[in-house]
Order: structure tokens, then C-alpha cells, then sequence
């Protein structure tokens, strides 16, 4: 399985997985959503920022997959790995202590690739990550 990572173009993060400062990826989330459960050690992810071509693949080292979060376990996971995953525990937890789910996916081998845009068609204008058998099944010609 291949992946599709869309991040919030303000929080400036791509250089950050290329430059290995954050060597985390999270997801947080109310209601399970992908890749809870569809994403493992040794598969791929690509890396875009919002209105942006994907410009960035790395490996999945492994991951880690959080449930009935509390305040007090989303505070505890973002002060262990907040820094690993590239942001201040402090100005994130008001916007996560209600969430219930959390993965945390260890990159490896971060590598800027040759440009190249995709087509979320039938995957929701909102989707935040894809996941497909090959990411040649959403490249845009």
C-alpha cells in the first residue's frame, strides 16, 4: 500500500520531514479515518502541501495507534513526541485533547522527488490522506 499525506501549507512542515527534524507524522481524529489500521511498517508515503504537487516520499518505519484518548493521554503523547513530530505540545493540545484517536507514523529516508500533481477525484474534497495500492493510480497527468 502506497500513501497520500495532504498537509496545512501554514505549518510549513515539509522541510521540516526532509531536513529529519520531524521524523513523525501525526494524525488525530474524532472517528477512525484513514490510515487508522491501513498503514504499516515499510510501505510508503508521499508528502504535499495543500494546493500544492506531492514533492516529498518517505518509508514507514513503523507505527503507533492510540484509542479512547483522554485529555490527559493526548497531553502525555504530544509532550513525549511532540518534538519528533515537528510542532510545541502546548500550542496544539487545546486543539486535540477531544480527539479519541491518534496515529503516529515513524518516517525514514525522507527524499524530495520530482514534482507531480494528483487527482482526488472520488476521495472526498476533503481528505487529508489517501491511501491506494499505487500512487500512479492518482498522478495527474
Amino acid at each position: 500500500m502506497q500513501h497520500l499525506a495532504i498537509l496545512k501549507k501554514s505549518w510549513k512542515l515539509l522541510d521540516k520531514i526532509t531536513s529529519q527534524e520531524k521524523t513523525i507524522e501525526s494524525r488525530w481524529y474524532k472517528n477512525k479515518s484513514a490510515p487508522w489500521n491501513k498503514i504499516k511498517a515499510g510501505e510508503t508515503v508521499y508528502f504535499k502541501d495543500s494546493g500544492n504537487p506531492v514533492t516529498i516520499k518517505t518509508e514507514v518505519e513503523k507505527v503507533l495507534q492510540f484509542q479512547n484518548l483522554t485529555p490527559h493521554k493526548v497531553k502525555e503523547i504530544l509532550n513525549k513526541y511532540d518534538q519528533a513530530i515537528g510542532i510545541k505540545a502546548n500550542d496544539f493540545y487545546q486543539q486535540l485533547k477531544d480527539k479519541n484517536y491518534c496515529l503516529l507514523i515513524f518516517l525514514k529516508n525522507p527524499e524530495t522527488i520530482t514534482p507531480f500533481k494528483i487527482d482526488k477525484t472520488g476521495f472526498g474534497l476533503m481528505s487529508a490522506w489517501i491511501c491506494v495500492d499505487d500512487i500512479e493510480m492518482i498522478r495527474k497527468n
